[in-house]
């Protein structure tokens, strides 16, 4: 519907109806446009006005009609059935999308050509900078790593900023946007800020420079007290309760609260922050920090979940705060922990205590870092057995709170993939290797700034191997039992891997497994200009997530080989039905050891302080009342059902080889 200019009329109503402006002709209307919601507005500039004929009811049940009341409004393009009122100062510079609200708003204003948080660089793990990262809209958790921790190819960094620069160039506009059915409720100061469609900002103290990107299907929200400033939040995310951020990237689905505070950092899909503070961090999907008393300073992490009281220090008092540290996936920090940056955690591990002695134990995950008697002390592996470990993996896909049709991050949850199996081979030579060196009878053993005992040396060499023939295993079971064969050699056909491409190292691109040699690939296609614009790059990292099945066998075949002694392209039946049973073995143990680790959480010393004024019998029925019976509880439940499950598919497939015509 196109635009008019205002009949004499019309003007004529507006100036009875309490409006003033020194230019009417700058002011259009839609040809269907009525005057009679319209009050008690100053306007100047240029401003476009759609129609205003809907009602709708505000939370209470009262009736309000689109219009705009009690503003001055200053250069802006209002669409159809849009509801402003109560603007205290003014509302300059917008296109406002159809049926928007805004009311009672102290100041809405674009006062100088905005990339509206875009080309902001954040200033991550190093706080005097050298790990920028370029903020945009659809920056994901894979392009972030890229733009972190591949320094040093420069050429790939200039590449990348370069086509970061050209998309804000593309961004930068001095009219600002508020996409269709956004809501803005008892603000007070908005400054150079782009609001997606159906997003909601409610109470906010200040937002400066920044985008609030928003969807229909998964709106954002802004809450009391927020003060942001340089920042980007994503559909889905929530920002509230005073809350402070200033130069962060907030991810889909992820939460901010309970007065947290945070700069220079970057957080990714489902990352939750409250009460506590962020510093120059890379916030990888599902890093959780709950406690007031918890710092995240110049560190990576990813599928973290901090304890209260955890704490880092990146500052020597030398060269000021350039120390940077990584803990691996699936890391957690008791309460009170702390680390000395620079120090790197392996993936899947638990730090207790205070560590000052740089450890590096990237090569031995799912183990406890312990401290005692101020050193560190690390029990290899020990975490593949824990019940907490398996609860995690289950539980972060159902924690997706992601609901965009279009996804940022890609992820691979798999706790056992072949990133993880690599760094367990790697652990069994490691392992091996102190003890050939120190000699067997030796009672502990250092390594990377972490003292060994021998039995946890021990132990460690076990659990990684039952860890490794159980994903090789998962892998070589799945084959034989979708696969169709009647003979031998049809079976080894079918087993064959689908080549080359995926069997050497893998890394972990802040939550997407991947082999290295795609990731390099892909570099070296950046640093070339074969790949133009920066918005293109989330489509590669979505068809790497989508291929993690077939690499994860090409990785497979080779390994069983290597590790098992099992070659697919020439073993007979009799191996594989022993392999098979090797596997079921494995799976069953550790599951067993998960169902002691499990059974610890109902044992008498878990019944204290139950049954407060109670006896003995008191206290017992009260835990059953509150915690349920340990047979009946979900994770127990389903350790019992996971037994059951593998242990029937280990009979079928077994039967199945059974019944092969040997050739």
């Amino acid at each position: 519907m196109k635009f008019r200019n205002l009949s004499t009329e019309e003007i004529a109503q507006l100036e009875r109806n309490g409006c003033v402006c020194r230019d009417w002709s700058l002011i259009t209307v839609k040809s269907d446009f009525s005057a009679s919601n319209i009050r008690n507005v100053q306007f100047s500039g240029r401003v476009s006005i759609g129609l205003l004929e809907k009602s709708f009811t505000s939370p209470g049940g009262v009736p309000k009609m689109a219009g705009l009341y009690h503003a001055t409004i200053h250069n802006c393009q209002i669409g159809d059935n849009v509801y402003i009122s109560q603007i205290k100062n003014h509302l300059a510079n917008y296109d406002i999308g159809d049926d928007v609200i805004i009311e009672n708003v102290d100041s809405l204003s674009v006062t100088e050509p905005s990339a509206f948080g875009n080309g902001v660089r954040v200033a991550v793990l190093n706080e005097t900078g050298g790990r920028e990262i370029a903020m945009y809209n659809e920056l994901s958790a894979q392009s972030a790593y890229l733009m972190a921790f591949y320094r040093h190819r420069p050429e790939l960094i200039s590449r990348l900023m370069h086509m970061v620069d050209a998309y804000v160039e593309k961004t930068r506009s001095d009219r600002g946007k508020i996409g269709t059915g956004a809501h803005l409720l008892n603000c007070r100061t908005i400054l150079n800020v782009n609001i997606g469609p159906y997003a909601e900002i409610e109470g906010i103290y200040r937002l400066t420079n920044g985008s609030v990107n928003s969807c229909e299907e998964d709106p954002a929200y802004i809450g009391p007290g927020v003060i942001a400033e340089e920042f980007i939040t994503s559909c889905g995310s929530i920002v509230t309760e005073s809350t402070m951020i200033s130069k962060c990237f907030v991810g889909q689905g992820t939460v901010l609260g309970k007065q947290y505070s945070a700069e220079n950092s970057v957080f990714f899909a489902n990352c939750q922050g409250f009460h506590g503070e962020a510093c120059s961090i890379f916030a990888g999907p599902y890093t959780v920090s709950h406690h007031k008393s918890t710092l995240l300073i110049a560190g990576y992490y990813s599928f973290l979940n901090a304890g209260s009281g955890s704490n880092q220090s990146n500052h020597m008092y030398k060269l000021g705060p350039i120390h940077q540290g990584i803990v691996e996936r699936g890391g957690k920090t008791t309460s009170d922990s702390y680390l000395l940056w620079p120090a790197k955690i392996g993936a899947f591990s638990l730090v207790m205590g205070r560590h000052y002695r740089n450890p590096d134990t990237s090569d031995l995950p799912f183990s406890y870092l312990i401290e005692n008697r101020d050193e560190s002390h690390l029990a290899p592996a020990v975490n593949l057995r824990s019940i907490g470990t398996i609860r995690d993996a289950r539980k972060w896909p159902k924690r997706d709170r992601r609901k965009s049709s279009e996804l940022l991050d890609s992820i691979v949850f798999n706790l056992l993939s072949p990133y993880s199996i690599q760094k367990m081979i790697q652990g069994i030579k490691v392992l091996k290797d102190l003890k050939e060196t120190s000699g067997p009878t030796s009672e502990y053993y250092m390594y990377n700034s972490v003292k060994i005992s021998d039995t946890a040396l021990e132990r460690g060499i076990q659990l990684y191997r039952l860890g490794l023939v159980k994903f090789l295993g998962n892998g070589l079971v799945k084959k034989l039992e979708l696969k169709r064969y009647k003979t031998d050699v049809e079976m080894r056909k079918a087993l064959t891997s689908d080549g080359l491409e995926g069997s050497g190292e893998w890394v972990d691109m802040a939550g997407l497994l991947v082999p290295k040699e795609i990731v390099l690939k892909f570099v070296n296609d950046l640093e070339q200009g074969k790949i133009e614009s920066i918005v293109d790059l989330n489509g590669y990292y979505r068809e790497w997530k989508e291929n993690y099945f077939f690499w994860a066998w090409n990785w497979i075949v080779p390994r069983l080989k290597e590790e098992i002694g099992l070659d697919v392209a020439v073993a007979g039946r009799d191996e594989i039905d022993g392999f098979v049973e090797e596997w079921k073995n494995a799976v069953v143990l550790l599951d067993e050891m998960m169902y002691k680790d499990a059974r610890k959480e109902f044992t008498l010393k878990s019944q204290t302080g139950f049954g407060i004024d109670g006896s003995a019998d008191t206290r017992a029925t009260d835990f059953e009342n509150v915690r349920g019976e340990f047979t009946s509880h979900p994770a127990v439940k389903d350790i019992l059902e996971h037994i059951d499950k593998k242990s029937k598919l280990a009979d079928k497939v077994r039967k199945k080889l059974a019944a092969l015509i040997v050739e």
